[in-house]
């Protein structure tokens, strides 16, 4: 029998020391990444949903939301090299309904897209009623009239002047909206029963197809279906694609100016998970948000709940599945994240080929998981959560959890659900932020750019 010497055995012994040491912790975010709010001067902003977007002068435009009947959401500009901060106007006075009593313009649930100079988008109702644990339209106070509907407006950046181009049909929001913008039509969802309609910028002719899944939220059992929050629009033919709860891919065609199903192709797939499509509470086998890529001509997607990444080629009607691009402590402990819709802070980096994700991960203290107290069981997170920044590098598929965000007092960003990309590779996005004992929503920097 040999004998080890025992210089090996010490070599082995402080190899297996510095492997313990390198060996990442799996309940914990391996790196932590500082962010700055800024003070819009708006106290009753509460939690956003898209509505914000990167101009050709590269400053960031972006939306507050209210949650009053009577405050209208507010339009914001700020200036990434002098860090100032503008208001540009209140959505209700920019619809010309100031005084009118009617429930105001409460907020924006779209991104911006520019053409020509000018920011499209449009506008949502932020007063809600709880009627049977659900959210509904909200119920006039005594006084003031319904809400009248959500408009679509344009921002001329140069000149600084708001247009309203149409308003939403039957008196409801829009909740989710896109722009072929080589054609000059735009394209839009309504909430609460999930109506598609598109506009013409040049004709000025507003054409609604309908409701395009069941009742959508406007309803309770069967009826009732989610509605998809993200349009992607294919500049090659002017179609655009959305999706339903049952994981059907409907498509604009331009040509026919007709909704279609695209057929042999579904995003029922056993990797997103099984959901029954008249459960309230998710979003189905909906996408949760989508963006076209130029380079390959690809439409890029991610799956809400199960925070898979996948890719739909809409010559080929074929979609891949990529990579789950969840934290790197979701992935290691295999938990589903704390947001029951799925985030939609989702976009293209100014270098084309990397995508910019912000998600949750789960808390741990002491190795358990701090799960928290309980929210609203639709579109809100069910505890309190890390915010990650991962990047995707299509060309190469890395994915990197480039790590949690943290306040500069340590605080957390949270309900996080909208992005911009600053030109110079820098994250914009909206969160609660901790203000004279409250916790109103304001703009967030995360300083980059990052490495994918």
């Amino acid at each position: 029998m040999k004998t080890i010497p025992s210089s090996l055995i010490a070599l082995t012994a402080t190899l297996s020391i510095l492997s313990a040491a390198a060996a990442p912790d799996p309940v914990q975010p391996a790196h932590k990444l500082a962010a700055k709010y800024y003070d819009s001067g708006f106290p009753e902003g509460h939690d956003t949903w898209n509505s914000m977007g990167t101009g050709s002068d590269g400053r960031i435009y972006y939306v507050l939301s209210s949650e009053k009947h009577d405050v209208g959401g507010r339009m914001f500009v700020f200036d990434p090299k002098t860090e100032k901060v503008s208001c540009l106007g209140d959505l209700t006075e920019i619809c010309g309904e100031k005084n009118k009593k009617t429930i105001v313009q409460g907020k924006s649930h779209v991104n911006f897209v520019e053409v020509g100079g000018k920011l499209y988008f449009a506008t949502h109702i932020g007063f809600y009623s709880i009627v049977d644990g659900m959210e509904t339209m909200g119920i006039p106070p005594a006084g003031w009239t319904k809400y009248p509907g959500g408009h679509l407006l344009a921002y001329d950046i140069k000149s600084g002047k708001f247009e309203d181009l149409a308003l939403a049909p039957a008196g409801e929001g829009v909740i989710t909206m896109n722009m072929d913008t080589q054609r000059g039509r735009i394209f839009c969802i309504t909430w609460p029963t999930g109506s598609f309609f598109r506009f013409d910028l040049a004709t000025k002719n507003l054409k609604s197809f309908g409701k395009q899944c069941a009742e959508g939220e406007n309803a309770k059992g069967a009826a009732y279906r989610t509605v998809c929050r993200s349009i992607a629009v294919d500049p090659e033919d002017g179609s655009a694609y959305f999706s339903t709860s049952e994981g059907t891919i409907l498509r604009y065609r331009a040509d026919t100016d007709s909704v279609v199903k695209v057929e042999g192709e579904d995003l029922k797939k056993d990797y997103f998970g099984l959901y029954e499509p008249s459960n309230p509470g998710h979003m189905g086998y909906n996408w949760r948000q989508t963006l076209y890529r130029p380079a390959d001509k690809m439409i890029y997607c991610v799956h809400g709940n199960s925070g898979y990444l996948f890719r739909f080629d809409p010559r080929k009607a074929v979609i891949e599945v990529l990579d789950r691009i969840t934290s790197d402590v979701s992935k290691r402990t295999g938990m589903f994240d704390l947001f029951s819709y799925g985030y939609l802070g989702f976009a293209l980096g100014p270098d084309g080929n990397t995508i910019h994700y912000l998600t949750g991960g789960p808390i741990y203290k002491d190795g358990k998981r701090v799960k928290g107290k309980d929210s609203v069981a639709m579109g809100a997170a069910r505890g309190v959560e890390d915010l990650h920044l991962i990047t995707y590098h299509i060309p190469t598929g890395r994915c990197r959890d480039q790590g949690a965000v943290f306040y500069q007092d340590g605080q957390r960003p949270i309900y996080v659900n909208a992005i911009a990309m600053g030109k110079d590779g820098s994250v914009y996005t909206l969160a609660r932020i901790p203000r004279g004992g409250k916790t109103p929503t304001d703009l967030v920097r995360i300083k980059g750019p990052f490495k994918p």
